[in-house]
Order: C-alpha cells, then sequence, then structure tokens
C-alpha cells in the first residue's frame, strides 16, 4: 500500500531557521506578560463538544473540529481560548480576583483555508479578570505596544466603545442595531456605497447620512454631548498617552457583535489593512457558568503573524562547533563547561574538513580546534565562520566570548 506523504491541508511544518525566529518571538511576547503581571494558564487542547456548543455568538464555533472518544463521548478540539477561562472560573470559583492570566497554545478551526489562514495556529492571549478599571484596558494597551516596539512592528491602536457606538445609532432613531452595526462592520471589506446600500434594509435615506455624519465627528464631540462610553473611552485614551501610547478612536470598529461590552481595540498596520492584533472589554462573558457578572477585559494576536512581521535578532544554535582532533575527554570537559554556561554547543569527533563543512552549512557561527598542540599550550584555536579569522583564546577567555556573542 502506497502512502501519501503530505502535510494535511490548512496544517504547515516550521523548520529552522523559522522555527527558531518563531521560539525567539514566543521567548520575547512571554517576558513582556511575565512583566506586566500576568500568570501562565494551560488548558486541554480537547474539550466537551457540549461545552462549546454553549458558546453562542462566537461565529468561530461552527468551525470546530469535532472528535469522539472510545466512551462515544462528543468533543472537540479548542477554537479559541476564552471558552475554556469560562470553565476554569466555574471550577476554581475561589481564584483571587483581578487574575491575571496568559496563554500561548494552538487552537484548531476547520474553516475555509487560504493565503494567510490555516487551521492550526498559535494564538497569544492575555486576559484581566475581576478588574473593571480603565487602567487595566490601558494596561491591554501598553502591553502590546510594548511588544510591538521590541519586535520592531509598527502599527496603529485604535479604540471604540461599544455603548458609544449604541448610543449613536440610538440617538438616530434606527430600533435595528444589532444588523445596523453588523453591516457597518463590512466597510472596510466592500466599502461606503455597498455598506450605505445594504443599510437600506434596516434604515431610511436621511437616518443613513445622519448616522454617517455622526460618525465622522470627534470623540470630544460625544463627550460635549454626552453619549453614552464617550467619556469612558476619552479616559482610557488619556491613560494611554500615560503610558506613551498613542490610541486613536476609531469610531467604524465594531468587533464581536454578543461578546464586547465596552472597550474595544484593534492593532493594525499603518496602511491600515492587516490587523496585527485586536481585544476589548468583556464584562458579559467569563462568569457565564457561575450565574453572575465578572468584568474582564483582555488583547489576543497570533504568534504566526506577528513572528512573520517581527525583526528580531535570533540566537544561532548552535553557537559553536568542538572539534576534537584525538583529544575526546577534554572535548567534552569543554562541553559540559560551556553548557553550564549556557552556551549551545556540539561535539564533533570527525575529519576537520568535514566538520568545517557541516558548521558552514548549519550556520554555526564558530569552531573550536581541540587537539594536542591545543591542550599543550592551553589554549583553543577559535575560528569565526564568516570571517575566516582565529585566535588561541584560555579556557576562561574562550567561555566568556562566547557568552557575549
Amino acid at each position: 500500500m502506497k502512502i501519501e506523504v503530505d502535510t494535511v491541508k490548512g496544517f504547515q511544518d516550521f523548520l529552522p531557521p523559522e522555527s527558531l525566529k518563531r521560539q525567539a518571538v514566543k521567548n520575547l511576547i512571554e517576558k513582556y506578560f511575565k512583566l506586566y503581571g500576568f500568570l501562565p494558564v494551560e488548558t486541554p487542547v480537547i474539550e466537551l463538544d457540549e461545552l462549546m456548543r454553549s458558546d453562542l455568538g462566537d461565529e468561530a464555533v461552527s468551525d470546530r473540529f469535532k472528535l469522539k472518544d472510545r466512551g462515544g463521548r462528543n468533543l472537540g478540539l479548542r477554537y479559541e481560548f476564552t471558552f475554556q477561562l469560562k470553565r476554569v472560573l466555574r471550577q476554581n470559583p475561589n481564584i483571587k480576583m483581578p487574575f491575571r492570566r496568559y496563554q500561548i497554545g494552538e487552537v484548531f478551526r476547520d474553516e475555509p483555508i487560504g493565503p494567510g489562514r490555516f487551521r492550526q495556529f498559535t494564538q497569544c492571549d492575555a486576559d484581566i479578570i475581576g478588574d473593571s478599571s480603565i487602567d487595566a484596558d490601558a494596561e491591554c494597551l501598553a502591553l502590546i505596544s510594548d511588544i510591538l516596539k521590541e519586535l520592531k512592528i509598527e502599527a496603529e491602536i485604535q479604540v471604540n466603545n461599544r455603548r458609544l457606538l449604541s448610543a449613536i445609532i440610538e440617538s438616530v432613531e434606527i430600533p435595528d442595531k444589532a444588523n445596523i452595526m453588523k453591516t457597518l462592520d463590512k466597510l472596510d471589506k466592500v466599502g461606503e456605497d455597498a455598506v450605505k446600500s445594504e443599510l437600506r434594509k434596516y434604515a431610511d435615506g436621511n437616518q443613513i447620512i445622519t448616522l454617517f455624519k455622526l460618525l465622522e465627528k470627534p470623540l470630544e464631540f460625544f463627550e460635549k454631548n454626552a453619549f453614552d462610553g464617550a467619556k469612558e473611552l476619552e479616559e482610557l485614551i488619556e491613560k494611554a498617552e500615560m503610558y506613551g501610547v498613542k490610541a486613536k478612536f476609531a469610531p467604524f470598529m465594531i468587533r464581536g457583535m454578543g461578546y464586547y461590552t465596552g472597550s474595544i481595540f484593534e492593532v493594525k498596520q499603518p496602511n491600515g489593512k492587516l490587523t496585527i492584533a485586536a481585544g476589548g472589554r468583556y464584562d458579559k462573558v467569563v462568569g457565564q457558568l457561575l450565574d453572575r457578572q465578572i468584568p474582564a477585559v483582555g488583547i489576543s494576536f497570533g504568534l504566526d503573524r506577528v513572528a512573520e512581521l517581527a525583526n528580531i535578532k535570533q540566537e544561532a544554535l548552535p553557537k559553536v562547533l568542538l572539534l576534537s582532533i584525538n583529544e575526546d575527554k577534554e572535548m567534552i570537559k569543554l562541553a559540559k563547561k560551556l553548557r553550564k554556561e549556557s552556551v549551545s554547543c556540539l561535539a564533533f569527533s570527525d575529519k576537520p574538513g568535514k566538520a568545517l563543512e557541516y558548521a558552514n552549512a548549519a550556520g554555526i557561527p564558530f569552531v573550536v580546534f581541540i587537539g594536542e598542540e591545543e591542550i599543550k599550550k592551553k589554549k583553543f584555536k577559535l575560528r569565526d565562520m564568516k570571517s575566516g579569522a582565529e585566535k588561541e583564546l584560555t579556557e576562561k577567555q574562550l567561555i566568556s566570548f562566547l557568552k557575549m556573542k
């Protein structure tokens, strides 16, 4: 029987050097999550399908992978993390609030694939549960801003407020807010003319003109006229400024219809087309299984997209190849010392030509020669594979040099 050897559609492999870059990006993201006081949480990849189906209002629910175990139980692969957070809070009601949690892991969606769209991707979430203050919202914006700055990714942070959006639509006296929002959400995809045409199903021409005129007003207008959510949004922008973060008012931004309750934000590339990260306040979601409302705000983004855009210097692994010329014992002794000092090294006992060829092909930046002459001199010959330059160093000098590289 001939086996088809291919990657399943919608899934992908990551090999060096791409895998090394992804790991470097992930480490940096995790560093900032921890610097902001978020704690790691891990949850199973597989959950009860009933729990996933209960997550009404999330369009991704219909795209879940469904499974059955040997006991005939209906299961599925997780499609995101928030529904699992609801379960965690239900099973651990004594978690100290506010609870800052982060999670980085694989999620799965059985949906159509296309350029940049896969059925398995790595999601990065940071959420603050049990804190209704604007401070929590601003911390999420500061967090993502710091991460993107260090990754040298240019981005614009846009903010809006669901209550303000609702108040704007109410002021025009259009009753069907849900469909108005759904239609406005298509603006980036289909353009203003197509959106206005579709809005005629729910509002008359004058209402549509007034709505668009209102949505072009500055935030100060809504605050001056006491629109619900405007003051909160202004406070968020001011608080973000204290962190050195510029947040731009984006009145046409909608996001998660049955999900977000207050501040919403998107982080976009300067051209405004590609969304890098998104989030907001979702005060009516995580407490559902406890039959109570728990304030929550968070930011979420895909590692895949961020890693693709990142400009980050990644560590060469291994950093050095140790070449034994009939001195295996001394080579192993040196390898142990280097690894103890967190220097990644590869021990090699072969012909010098073959070793150097391997180091060059594998992108290993340095080679250390360990032969009879080196042992006598108590100095090792170090070759820089990029320049070809060689120098002799004592063991202490060698370790110090490689630690700095």
